[in-house]
């Protein structure tokens, strides 16, 4: 999961550089060229971006041309986008200043606030009589309670395979794609939920269903089944055509998930990282996060770093741990490669609102979490520090502070907000990242004006670090 949205750059260092791969024969088909148009010509946009991810880019020449041609509109490619790729890159596309954007390729299909978004998926190749056989294999009880889920991919041939298998499964249900939010509250007995849209007739609810997906393993697939984890899984993957039972455990990545909870309560210092830029609601859970954080009495910092990656989060040390805002599929990041944990929203609600409490239900899309949707809990009331309830860190077995601060009181208290700085008597305000930086014995470059000697410059080395021209001989 972590190679998805963050990576340390190195495997694009090392990667051996081949020839590009030709471009598709079938625009038309593929990447649906008259729907496109007909988008763009009922905008009126005369400026257009057109997003693809890396394993498209080689058509994007072709898509272009042929969009300026049919549409008389100037039309930009975003090629490497700001964060996550499954995520509309409106940042790229109002530098440009384009009026909407057309996403190819694989969606998270996170709505956005800003630019009308044509969606795009592309019609991969799926083998729909072998998918078929493969469910049979699967649930060999006619009788049995299935969800089909797709990868948006493949979204394309599920009606077809919907023909073949309705007729001798009376109880399967398949998912729809929506792109954007469906007006209006989600009507009973129906889930709206990462883009996809299904009714559920059982009596038991979506408990008493399993899952299908028809995809390859990947981000959206963990995240399905994180979301849905009291259902079992199977799938079925087009590239190899074989299907399968699920053996991800999920009760042990739960395990993982709570073990940074338990993190998150210990964290006296947290990094909100800004993982989406486009996704609507990210400025109204990053207010979210910073008010929660202020009631727990921690100190939050708030970073923008792109795509995050251990070398840039290795520079905030001070940081106890980190909480990434982003879409549903790129904010389940596997950090065990970081320095500091990465928490997701709803793990840091989890850790700070004492009045939310796991349920087994795992949520993993942050607007739920905003005052008026479905998952929304109040903080309650702040308390006396005398009657607070003692807690015990389940990791370092000291006492550590629950209690929930006043709305109204300062950042830190009067007690520890200033102190003496030298025998001047001068004030100064202690933060966390100053203290941290004071403990530390090498402080970074110490100017020591008039104490060193004065010299001339001379001619130093030449070259990249990874290989000066002078490597391996001593200089004169």
């Amino acid at each position: 999961m972590a190679t998805a949205f963050s990576s340390d750059g190195e495997a694009a260092l090392r990667r051996e550089l081949r020839p590009a791969a030709a471009p598709r024969g079938d625009l038309d088909g593929f990447y649906e060229m008259g729907r496109a148009a007909a988008f763009v010509r009922g905008g009126g946009f005369r400026k257009v971006a057109l997003q693809f991810p890396d394993e498209l880019l080689a058509d994007a020449a072709a898509v272009a041309a042929r969009m300026e041609a049919e549409t008389g509109a100037e039309v930009y490619v975003l090629g490497d986008t700001t964060y996550g790729s499954c995520c509309v890159d409106e940042v790229a596309a109002e530098h440009a200043g384009a009026g909407a954007v057309l996403h190819y390729g694989r969606a998270c299909l996170s709505p956005c606030g800003k630019l009308p978004v044509l969606h795009i998926f592309g019609r991969e190749p799926l083998d729909v009589g072998c998918c078929a056989e493969a469910f049979r294999e699967l649930y060999p009880d006619r009788q049995s309670r299935v969800v089909v889920l797709s990868d948006v991919v493949y979204a394309h041939a599920m009606s077809e395979l919907e023909q073949q298998l309705c007729p001798e499964y009376p109880n399967i249900v398949f998912s729809r794609v929506v792109c954007g939010d469906p007006p209006g509250p989600t009507p009973p007995g129906e889930v709206r939920q990462f883009g996809r849209q299904f009714p559920v007739e059982a009596p038991g609810g979506l408990e008493d269903y399993a899952m299908f997906y028809v995809g390859a393993e990947g981000l959206a697939l963990t995240c399905f089944m994180l979301t849905w984890n009291r259902c079992p899984f199977s799938s079925f993957d087009p590239t190899t055509g074989c299907g399968r039972r699920e053996t991800l455990n999920v009760n042990r990545a739960l395990m993982r998930r709570l073990y940074l909870v338990e993190r998150a309560r210990d964290a006296r210092v947290v990094g909100i990282l800004v993982g989406t830029l486009g996704v609507a609601g990210y400025l109204a859970v990053l207010q979210h996060l910073r008010e929660l954080l202020h009631r727990a009495g921690k100190r939050s910092y708030t970073l923008a770093v792109g795509k995050p990656n251990p070398a840039k989060l290795a520079n905030f040390l001070e940081v106890d741990i980190f909480v990434l805002v982003a879409c549903a599929q790129n904010s389940l990041l596997d950090s065990s490669d970081f320095y500091r944990p990465v928490v997701t929203p709803y793990e840091l609600e989890l850790a700070c609102n004492p009045a939310r409490e796991w349920t087994g239900n795992y949520l993993t899309d942050f607007r739920d979490l905003l005052p008026g949707a479905c998952a929304h809990v109040e903080l309650p009331p702040s308390v006396p520090a005398a009657e607070t309830i003692p807690d015990i860190s389940l990791i370092t077995g000291e006492m550590r502070a629950t209690r929930l601060c006043d709305p109204s009181a300062p950042q830190l208290p009067p007690s520890t907000a200033l102190a003496c700085r030298d025998q001047t008597r001068a004030l100064m305000e202690i933060s966390p990242a100053a203290s941290f930086l004071e403990s530390r014995s090498w402080r970074g470059l110490e100017q020591q004006l008039g104490q060193t000697p004065v010299s001339k410059a001379v001619q130093g080395r030449r070259g990249i670090a990874i290989a000066y021209e002078d490597e391996g001989h001593q200089q004169p």
